[in-house]
């Protein structure tokens, strides 16, 4: 069982930073993959980043190539998502989820979920 808890969020304007983190609890946590979903009102959710256990070639959809970075300090148990350049399409709820396979964006692949943390970026 792994529970997971996003933190982070706010209001930010467009071109600034964010940094999400996904703090878990459970003792396997290092050998999970941790994705960042987002939705976005009316929107469905989306797959945002992902990265595996051992951290090796992080997967990013790409409306977010060059300016989010994923990465994750297993002895924290604790996966971060640096938000840089954000844009107001960037405004959404923001999960952390995890699985025990490789990184997959399809969300149905993870087996639990954050309760999700706000991002809103103005112009």
């Amino acid at each position: 069982q792994v529970q997971l808890v996003e933190s982070g969020g706010g209001l930010v304007q467009a071109g600034g930073s964010l940094r999400l983190s996904c703090a878990a609890s459970g003792r396997t946590f290092s050998s999970y993959t941790v994705g960042w979903f987002r939705q976005a009102p009316g929107k469905e959710r989306e797959f945002v980043a992902a990265i595996s256990w051992s951290a090796g070639s992080p997967l990013y959809t790409d409306s977010v190539k060059g300016r989010f970075t994923i990465s994750r300090v297993n002895a924290k148990s604790t996966v971060y998502l640096q938000m840089n350049s954000l844009k107001p399409e960037d405004t959404a709820v923001y999960y952390c989820a995890a699985t025990a396979g490789l990184p997959r964006s399809a969300g149905q692949f993870y087996s639990y979920w954050g309760q999700g943390t706000q991002v809103t970026v103005s112009s």
